[in-house]
């Protein structure tokens, strides 16, 4: 209980401060009423008194005073009233979305005897908190539960309620009306300052929130703490496990997010299954890695908790949409969704074309369905034009070229050299029938070929750039069977 005393004692304090804020602006304006009054009655500076002109000058002063405090105050209100805090973005589930799941939360707050949440969302993150109502009201209501979408997908139904748990246990602390006031007042102070960054009503906002630092962190730690006590009971067991799984599935959805779906948005398109995505991508990195493996062996028994959403895959496209609208600009024609199946064929393959026609356009080529012969290429780089087809297509990607993007990002223009040359190398194989565009979730786009390894390629790629030693690509390129002499294709 003492967390939660100490969580209403730092509320109160930061009313208090708001309490002592609008005494202030006030105080003046009643000064001034008073010796106004005073003037009128006669008891203060009355007409005809030794001292009637030096009480003038002082009404007058502070009358002056009290109307710029009120006007600065009219300001800081009207700001205040305008300050819309901000709203996580985030995909509404509806209760006939998700029947089960609601009934888990709820089930989950009554055995912690605290209010249930309103309702529930997803985000496209590895976090999950409650959104709190920003609506002014006399009595506060219930936060919002923002669900990262990922835990949701890889997550066991027993191990996302352990989660859950000391989140959900954090609606006692939004129930309580002083807590509640407080929140609402600081949070009206940060989204008024994020609008007005300069001038009299930021100064005000800036000094009552600095003012305000300290209750407000003891309070939210306070209420950590109270929500992390409540929750102990919980499904210990799973909850150490389901914080093991936190980790993997943030190291999952980055990659993945990474890896595979920014070279589809790069190229306008959005894959619709990203949840799903990333079940396929830690189910690959578990059979690589041994330890990996037996821990997703020893849960693949227990119900997902993605089962309990009615349609988890219309849940998936959506919440995918929203994370392809916040990670990365909206192309000018719009998103277009993709499936993953057709990931090869118009994600790689189409990347890799972009790249080869950019490295044509740098070679001075003016085609438009065929691209550069690979036989040029490793001329020019054997004259020592490294650099100078470099900084050329260093300028065309400059300029825009629709390319996928580089993975790991750009450095030089060299690098882009040889990430572009490369894709134009898996061009050239995919012409020639020995390879094909493949998808792999922990990396991204790959060639696909029994002829010639794919690891091989980039370092021989790199030391024809950086050296000019051209032995290593062309052992590469025979034993994929593809022809120096013969033009990339640029539409698939």
């Amino acid at each position: 209980m003492a967390a939660v005393d100490t969580a209403r004692a730092r509320a109160r304090a930061v009313l208090r401060l708001r309490g002592r804020a609008v005494a202030a602006a006030a105080l003046p304006a009643a000064c001034a009423a008073v010796l106004f009054a005073g003037r009128f009655t006669g008891r203060i500076g009355a007409p005809g008194a030794p001292d009637a002109a030096l009480w003038d000058g002082i009404r007058w002063a502070v009358g002056a005073v009290a109307a710029l405090t009120l006007l600065l105050a009219a300001l800081v209100a009207r700001a205040h009233r305008r300050a819309v805090p901000p709203v996580t973005p985030a995909v509404p589930l509806e209760r006939s979305d998700a029947p089960e799941l609601y009934r888990l939360i709820e089930e989950l707050a009554d055995r912690l005897d605290v209010p249930a949440p309103a309702a529930i969302a997803l985000t496209p993150d590895c976090d999950s908190w409650l959104e709190e109502p920003h609506a002014a009201a006399r009595r506060p209501s219930a936060p919002v539960l923002v669900i990262g979408s990922p835990f949701l997908w890889w997550m066991r139904a027993g191990e996302l309620r352990a989660l859950l748990a000391p989140v959900v246990a954090g609606t006692a602390a939004a129930a309580d009306p002083d807590i509640a006031a407080a929140r609402r007042w600081l949070r009206t102070l940060d989204a008024a300052l994020g609008e007005h960054r300069r001038g009299p009503v930021a100064l005000v906002d800036r000094r009552l929130l600095g003012a305000c630092r300290e209750h407000s962190a003891e309070l939210e730690q306070a209420a950590a703490a109270r929500s992390s006590e409540l929750a102990r009971a919980v499904d210990p067991g799973l909850r150490i496990a389901a914080q093991e799984q936190v980790g993997l599935a943030y190291a999952g959805w980055d990659r993945l997010l990474t890896r595979v779906a920014l070279p589809a948005w790069r190229l306008g398109r959005h894959p619709e299954h990203l949840n799903a995505g990333v079940v396929s991508a830690l189910t690959e990195l578990s059979r690589r890695d041994r330890l990996a493996a037996d821990g997703y062996g020893n849960r693949l028994g227990d119900r997902p908790a993605c089962d309990l959403l009615e349609e988890p895959g219309a849940v998936d496209a959506r919440v995918s949409r929203l994370a392809a609208g916040l990670l990365h600009e909206e192309p000018a024609g719009g998103w277009r969704p993709l499936a993953w199946a057709d990931y090869p064929r118009e994600v790689v393959d189409h990347g890799w074309r972009a790249q080869a026609a950019a490295l044509q356009a740098a070679l001075g080529g003016d085609r438009k369905h065929t691209g550069p012969a690979l036989d040029q290429v490793l001329a020019r780089l054997a004259a020592g034009e490294a650099e100078t087809l470099a900084a050329a297509l260093a300028g065309q990607v400059a300029r825009g070229a629709r390319v996928a993007p580089p993975l790991p990002p750009v450095r030089s223009g060299r690098d882009l050299l040889v990430e572009h040359l490369v894709a134009t190398v898996c061009c050239a194989a995919v012409d020639a029938g020995t390879a094909t565009p493949g998808l792999d979730w922990l990396d991204g786009p790959v060639l696909l070929s029994a002829a010639a390894p794919r690891a091989e390629l980039a370092p021989a790629v790199a030391l024809a750039v950086e050296d000019g030693q051209d032995g290593p690509l062309l052992s590469w390129l025979e034993r994929a069977g593809v022809r120096l002499e013969r033009p990339v294709r640029l539409s698939g």
